[in-house]
């Protein structure tokens, strides 16, 4: 069928297909396919064929815009309306919100297609996508490597074409990491840019949510449809005059070999295409980890209080350990992590006064073996959890949009992700460097992808 989100709008307008016949072949393919990947966990059949046909009627009606007809997927912590929300945990086995969340609203009113609710991390306490209650989402690149997570359900539907976007939330990276691990394209905007309303909170003074999506073009188009800004304005074909900054502490360390010699190529490329790469001091940055653990970890025993008290015995054993650890914090570390927020907002906006846009790799190490706990580089060993949000926290911490965009693949065909920041409200900067690398370096990539992750032979 369509591949893009660009795709399908100018398929549309050639009347070449129509809503009802798209959304009937994504709830087939969801059917047939799904099973092996796990990627949904409520599937709206009913809602998105009475969307198409709405959808349908506008479009005969002559209206015109980028997102009307494009069949969407959201996490399962997202509310919607009548239809099961279980946030990936067995305590909400039975929960029907009674409104929407905000953004399913605008969405859906902007033409957007329902197909349905996506598999996650219980109530996105984890980076992975093991789930002991409606099962682990598989990487449609390779059961063996991790999908990532919180919204690692979100990442795999789009890497295998199960939906052309999907909006997930990103406390600590959850957004940026499973879109890195099943190599599609992810952007946690700036805080407080897309509204929270309705959607399970993790911990609120960390919570993005954002869309995940196929290409940059495509993440740009639901951007668009979220915020009423025309970020796809802001596309060229080459990089001159934009000033890309390379860290030159804590993003540089410790990192696999591999990674960084992916890193060092994706720099040179943006240098290729007319970026001047400068060396930005965050000699600043120090305990990144701590004060996001502190601050998330407090945030999280609050927002769970209530469910504690009358189901503590139905969280997982690793959610349990989670409320333990929030007991012990106490409010003066609590206070003194907020402290040092605003110590690294500051500081690292005023990197932006000398770079248009920051760069480092996604994670410091490869998607790794759905099975490994622990990763060891240069002999110091760090837990699989840590790892994986040690380069994205921080931009949680201090609210700067973040996206990720695919870097490549290593040796043994993974996936991994190319993360560029900016400042605070300039997504507009992010979507420039980002599609121009991506026409640039990942044709090849994407061709690869659909090879591997929407093939039936290899998911059926």
């Amino acid at each position: 069928m369509y591949g893009t989100i660009k795709e399908l709008m100018d398929g549309y307008k050639s009347k070449q297909v129509s809503p009802i016949e798209v959304t009937k072949w994504y709830l087939d393919r969801i059917k047939r396919l799904d099973p092996r990947i796990n990627s949904y966990i409520t599937v709206t059949e009913e809602i998105a064929l009475q969307q198409a046909i709405q959808a349908e009627k506008r479009l005969m009606e002559g209206e015109d815009n980028n997102f009307l007809g494009v069949p969407l997927a959201y996490k399962d912590s997202i509310d919607t309306k009548g239809i099961l929300t279980t946030s990936g945990s067995i305590i909400d086995k039975d929960r029907f919100p009674e409104e929407d969340a905000v953004i399913v609203k605008d969405l859906e009113r902007e033409g957007g297609i329902q197909l349905g609710k996506n598999n996650m991390y219980e109530y996105a306490f984890g980076i992975t996508s093991q789930n002991p209650f409606y099962g682990d989402v598989i990487n449609p690149w390779d059961r063996k490597r991790t999908a990532g997570g919180s919204s690692g359900g979100s990442a795999a539907a789009v890497a295998a074409n199960l939906c052309l976007g999907s909006i997930g939330t990103d406390t600590a990276g959850s957004i940026r990491v499973p879109s890195a691990c099943c190599g599609v394209v992810g952007l946690k905007p700036t805080y407080g840019l897309v509204r929270m309303e309705g959607m399970t909170p993790l911990a609120w003074s960390l919570d993005h949510a954002g869309p995940i999506a196929r290409t940059v073009e495509d993440v740009a188009f639901i951007m668009q449809a979220l915020t009423k800004k025309s970020y796809t304005m802001s596309f060229t074909d080459n990089l001159k005059g934009l000033r890309i900054g390379i860290p030159n502490h804590f993003f540089t360390e410790q990192m696999e070999n591999e990674v960084q010699r992916m890193y060092e190529k994706a720099a040179q490329q943006l240098g290729e295409l007319g970026a001047d790469l400068v060396e930005v001091d965050v000699s600043f940055l120090e305990n990144v980890l701590g004060v996001a653990t502190t601050i998330g970890t407090s945030e999280v025993g609050y927002v769970h209080k209530d469910r504690i008290q009358s189901s503590l015995q139905l969280y997982s054993e690793e959610a349990q350990n989670t409320f333990s650890k929030s007991r012990a914090i106490t409010a003066l570390e609590y206070v003194t992590a907020l402290k040092k927020r605003e110590e690294f907002t500051h500081k690292v906006s005023a990197v932006f006064s000398k770079v248009d846009v920051m760069l480092t790799p996604v994670t410091p190490i490869k998607t790794t073996d759905v099975e490994m706990n622990q990763v060891t580089i240069n002999g110091v060993r760090e837990s699989i959890g840590e790892s994986m949000i040690r380069y994205t926290s921080l931009f949680n911490i201090t609210g700067h949009p973040a996206l990720s965009i695919p870097m490549g693949l290593t040796h043994d065909e993974t996936p991994i992700g190319l993360q560029l920041i900016a400042n605070h409200h300039r997504e507009d900067l992010l979507f420039r460097a980002a599609y121009s690398y991506e026409q640039y370096a990942l044709p090849e990539f994407y061709k690869k992808r659909t090879a591997k992750c929407e093939g039936e032979s290899k998911l059926g």
